[in-house]
């Protein structure tokens, strides 16, 4: 049936018995994952986010993982879609901002974690009620907290998300919008929106040794950023070179497998523990 909805012309498809089991799949995730979070099934990694000068590590993205006891792991992409199509997103961004900050408690004390938000999340629930709970449960700074959303934020923006994040500046964490450049960009928003920081999408930095015009619209968002005094972070980067030419151009912050994988919260403790070695072995750990 929602094949024939997204058909032209007469409206009529035959059943495919390959979509008819992933149509199948997809009901079985959504209904175990309202579960998830009582069987103690969802985890939180940490993926390292550097300063590229130095190599030091200055923070950590948390990222939600799901061992599901039969499926094994379950992809992000899958569930986080799930949730926000049948309103779980809310209850599990709230536990995650809860779990984020517990974890960086748990931390050097001058690691950020930042924390994926949902456009649903901002649109439809209480997200600076959220996390000033989280704040006040954990006793986490918030300066050490960031809140990084996406583009697609800004499909419908409007006062009233204005305000949403102009609230939750005012508790102290900083904002960064995720992504950039993959699909909603607009010199608009981020001059009407107090974003703290910029994360340029992977896929440039993905070509950025051999194709020049990566480069310059990697240079050409440095500039700009310079312009708004925000900062700007990389994400995506696995090699030495790519991150030799982020620092040629001046990019402040790099995230990627260079310098870990995500992995959890006591592997990350341990990997900031342990930087005094050359970054080359870090990465490695």
């Amino acid at each position: 049936l929602d094949e024939a909805r997204r058909t032209n012309g007469s409206g009529l498809v035959k059943f495919d018995p390959e979509s008819g089991a992933r149509h199948a799949a997809a009901r079985r995730i959504e209904a175990d994952l309202w579960h998830a979070l009582g069987r103690d099934e969802l985890r939180l990694f940490y993926q390292p986010q550097v300063r590229l000068s130095d190599g030091k590590i200055i923070g950590a993205e948390a990222l939600l993982r799901w061992r599901h006891p039969e499926l094994g792991f379950v992809s992000p992409q899958v569930f986080v879609e799930i949730a926000e199509a049948n309103g779980f997103i809310e209850q599990l961004g709230a536990w995650a901002m809860l779990q984020a900050c517990r974890d960086a408690m748990t931390f050097r004390p001058d690691l950020a974690v930042a924390v994926n938000v949902s456009p649903l999340q901002l649109q439809r629930g209480d997200i600076v009620a959220t996390v000033r709970q989280a704040l006040r449960q954990t006793g986490l700074r918030p300066d050490r907290l960031q809140i990084e959303i996406t583009e697609s934020t800004f499909l419908n923006p409007s006062d009233e998300m204005l305000g949403k994040l102009s609230d939750l500046k005012a508790l102290g964490v900083s904002i960064a919008l995720d992504d950039f450049g993959t699909g909603y960009s607009s010199f608009g928003y981020l001059a009407r929106f107090p974003l703290d920081k910029i994360k340029v999408d992977q896929m440039f930095v993905r070509t950025l040794i051999d194709n020049k015009a990566s480069q310059a619209i990697v240079q050409s968002v440095k500039t700009l950023c310079r312009g708004l005094g925000i900062a700007m972070i990389c994400e995506g980067i696995e090699t030495e070179a790519e991150a030799a030419i982020l620092r040629r151009i001046g990019c402040e912050q790099g995230q990627g497998y260079l310098f870990g994988r995500p992995q959890p919260a006591e592997d990350l403790i341990r990997l900031a523990d342990g930087e005094n070695v050359p970054l080359a072995v870090a990465a490695q750990a």
